[in-house]
């Protein structure tokens, strides 16, 4: 266990930033499911702007890795215009 103040303290953040992090990661996966079992053209097109936003916003806070986020709107945008 950790003697110092300063690391105690840095393990709650740790701990708490970490749930945090699963939570919206877990979220966006989810959607991410939902949009690609959506066959719905009209009800994809509306999906798809709110989670690339989400994946932007979690690639912004280090959450998601930024390559990973556009490769995951790549493919989404590959699933939307394949509909029909």
């Amino acid at each position: 266990m950790a003697n110092h103040q300063s690391s105690i303290k840095r393990i709650r953040q740790t701990n708490a930033r970490r749930l945090h992090n699963r939570y919206y990661a877990k979220t966006a996966r989810n959607a991410v499911r939902v949009l690609r079992a959506t066959q719905d053209k009209e009800e994809a097109q509306a999906l798809y702007p709110k989670i690339c936003s989400m994946l932007d916003k979690l690639a912004k806070k280090n959450v998601i890795h930024k390559n990973k986020a556009g490769n995951l709107k790549s493919k989404l945008a590959k699933h939307v215009n394949k509909l029909g």
